[in-house]
């Protein structure tokens, strides 16, 4: 089996080809030790980042940014987003704040990418 993949571990996107054969994986292509372990990575199992938002309220935005603490199965990222478009957050969120432990039991945590305060109501301020 042979693919072709765009390295994207560094600005040079390397064009890699990444064949197995007997078992063994090679990979071409690569102009740096990242490149041929991200080849073989995407080859045997994908995996991303996941950056999103959720819904929050009571704060002066409505979506908080997030991001996984590790990379996740690409073959699942339709569920962990699914599960993500669920979430709705009260303010105040603290950066680094757990938002989903274990997403989609991944052992892999969603956390808070920037803090959010609560916004004051008429009546707090009076």
């Amino acid at each position: 089996m042979k693919n072709e993949f765009t390295c994207i571990v560094c600005p040079m996107s390397c064009v890699l080809t990444v064949e197995e054969q007997n078992g063994e994986i090679t990979v071409l292509g690569n102009g740096c030790k990242r490149g041929k372990e991200f080849g073989k990575n995407e080859f045997i199992n994908p995996k991303r980042m996941v950056t999103t938002t959720v819904k929050v309220t009571g704060s002066h935005l409505n979506r908080l940014p997030v991001i996984s603490t590790e990379e996740l199965p690409l073959d699942h990222l339709f569920a962990y987003m699914h599960e993500l478009y669920q979430v709705v957050l009260e303010a105040p969120v603290e950066k680094g704040q757990i938002i989903i432990e274990n997403i989609g039991g991944s052992g892999v945590d969603i956390v808070a990418s920037r803090s959010l305060n609560q916004i004051e109501s008429k009546k707090e301020r009076a």
